[in-house]
């Protein structure tokens, strides 16, 4: 077997559609886009319109809200925090704030703060100050014999049902 008896299986490869050579080809004259109009030129961007009808897209309601001066908090679970500690790059001895978080690997950047979520396990004790801190994440810190300080703490929950009148306490 040579190179030049090698080639590809019938109907491997495709010739190029060359589209505007001649009535022969079938795509002479229009080149496959039907008859004149706007659609036939080149450049055309009319995705959104409907023929003049107000479109989909500003018939439906506006919903939601994007607060734009929101807090962005980095976020940090308990397993994170435990695999650090069990990699030796937290000391545990001294309080573990969002600097030595940081300085640490175990989060990027902290943002406008760092908050302790309660996804994994914690089994170290130890004593954390960051800005906030879910209250299933402070009790599993407490649990594990260790101490959480949040500088915003946590939101109370209330049940979607009940109404609160204004001016009632």
């Amino acid at each position: 077997m040579n190179i030049n008896d090698l080639s590809d299986n019938p109907g491997a490869r495709r010739a190029r559609k060359r589209v505007g050579r001649g009535p022969g080809s079938g795509l002479g004259k229009t080149g496959g886009r039907g008859v004149k109009g706007q659609k036939s030129r080149s450049g055309v961007a009319i995705k959104g319109f409907e023929g003049g009808q107000m479109p989909i897209y500003m018939r439906l309601p506006k919903r939601g809200f994007k607060k734009p001066n929101r807090v962005k908090l980095q976020e940090l679970t308990l397993g994170r925090l435990q695999e650090a500690i069990d990699a030796g790059k937290l000391d545990v001895g001294a309080a573990v704030n969002e600097a030595a978080l940081v300085s640490a690997g175990v989060v990027r950047r902290k943002l406008d703060g760092i908050r302790l979520l309660a996804s994994g396990e914690m089994t170290s004790k130890v004593s954390l100050e960051v800005t906030s801190a879910t209250s299933g994440a402070i009790a599993a810190v407490e649990k594990a014999g260790g101490s959480v300080t949040v500088s915003v703490p946590p939101k109370e929950k209330t049940p979607r049902n009940v109404k609160t009148v204004p001016g009632e306490a």
